[in-house]
């Protein structure tokens, strides 16, 4: 009887990883894990889904990109409406908000999950993506120096990954705002709108950007521009705003802060980091600290990490006031140019062939090797050498030991040596 065959295919922008590829992806991740850690950071997990009503809070454009929840089953009875979470940020509120009682504020949490996207995929875009988050929040009141301890987190995780020469930029945007507003922005001139194409600086063009601004309204682009084309390597841009000439007490503010800021990151990494004065990011609920990572290797990726300070985490989910900040970084997007570079397909050290018509001896030596933390496979059937050789040379396990003459191979240089089971470490 003939069956009717489903075409096993993958759907596009949902990445999937064969065995190498997702122990790569294990390891780079269990590396994030730990410099994470390291500065105190805790993990925790919420579920792939939320109530509609708690993803929308924020507000914005996010409604047209989700996934909803549907059962199939037309008799079942009518549930809550939910979505898969888009980001790893508004679960976060919502977490915290819930179990505001339990939790010890400053908050310091670390997230890895996937999220969910309805969007087109293309290079650096994925519908189904892994996102590592850290954020601090605290109650009332957060202090300014997590705003620096956020990025250099991120910086020693990046460095750790190998993944070469990036740009962390940094800003405020309380500089941006209060320079605008300084310069005499018009009342029906949106400053979102404003800010918005000036983080779009690199990417379109300084031109572009003043025909946008024209556009608006602004009647000084070329002031606007002047601010969003200054970058530095030192605290110079200080003074580069102020001879700029437009006061403010917001870019007052925002220049002390950044300052305060800059001067840990440029102490500790001085060429790690750079104050780029167009970053904004597009997301409103951002209010101080703003930051963006750029992969100068691959510059048509778009940023591969991203965050920055907000006055309110949960504030629409509870009345305390629980001030943040926080970055992510798009590990599904830094992978997807990582995996060039990959281990062998298998965590196996050492294959033990099975050569004598009973296994015993063969598994025996494999668990001696295991109980010495040695990564050990035994051969699952008595096989000829030449069968099991290739075996291992497929899945490029590096060392095989004949348990019948007690020796071991190193496959990769060809030497064979007698071996002591107490002592043989792998290379």
């Amino acid at each position: 009887m003939s069956k009717n065959l489903v075409r096993p295919q993958s759907i596009s922008g949902f990445a999937e990883y064969l065995p190498a590829e997702q122990r790569a992806a294990q390891q780079l991740q269990d590396k994030i894990r730990r410099h994470f850690e390291l500065y105190g950071f805790t993990p925790i997990e919420t579920p792939a889904v939320e109530r509609l009503e708690v993803l929308l809070a924020k507000g914005g454009d996010t409604d047209k990109e989700m996934f909803l929840l549907q059962r199939l089953d037309p008799d079942a009875e009518a549930e809550a409406k939910l979505g898969l979470h888009y980001d790893l940020t508004v679960p976060f509120a919502r977490y915290v908000a819930q179990h505001f009682g339990q939790l010890t504020f400053p908050f310091k949490r670390y997230q890895m999950q996937p999220c969910w996207r309805g969007e087109r995929p293309q290079e650096g875009r994925f519908r189904q993506f892994m996102q590592c988050d850290i954020d601090v929040v605290a109650l009332d009141k957060l202090a300014l120096s997590f705003d620096s301890e956020i990025p250099l987190v991120a910086w020693e995780v990046l460095k750790s990954l190998e993944i070469g020469d990036f740009d962390f930029r940094i800003s405020n945007r309380k500089i941006t705002q209060g320079y605008l507003q300084g310069l005499g922005l018009p009342e029906n001139v949106p400053l979102a709108v404003v800010t918005r194409w000036l983080d779009k600086l690199e990417k379109i063009g300084p031109d572009k950007v003043k025909e946008e601004l024209v556009k608006l309204g602004l009647e000084q682009p070329e002031k606007a521009l002047a601010l969003a084309q200054i970058q530095t390597r030192d605290l110079s841009f200080a003074d580069k705003v102020s001879a700029l000439g437009i006061e403010h007490p917001s870019l007052t503010q925002g220049l002390e802060e950044l300052t305060t800021v800059m001067e840990r990151l440029f102490a500790e990494h001085q060429q790690g980091f750079l104050v780029d004065l167009s970053v904004t990011r597009g997301l409103d609920y951002y209010t101080g600290s703003v930051y963006e990572i750029r992969w100068n290797e691959h510059p048509g990726l778009g940023s591969i990490g991203a965050g920055g300070r907000y006055d309110d985490l949960a504030g629409n989910y509870t009345n305390h006031h629980l001030p943040g900040v926080g970055l992510s970084l798009g590990f599904t997007r830094i992978f997807s140019k990582l995996k060039a570079q990959l281990p062998p397909p298998t965590p196996t050290q050492v294959l033990v062939t099975w050569l004598e018509p009973e296994a015993a001896k063969s598994r025996q030596i494999a668990s001696q090797l295991r109980a010495r933390g040695i990564n050990t496979e035994s051969y699952h059937e008595s096989a000829k050498l030449n069968k099991q050789l290739q075996y291992a040379s497929r899945k490029q396990i590096p060392y095989v030991l004949f348990e019948a003459d007690m020796e071991i191979k190193d496959l990769r240089s060809g030497v064979q040596q007698p071996v002591d089971l107490n002592t043989w470490q792998p290379l």
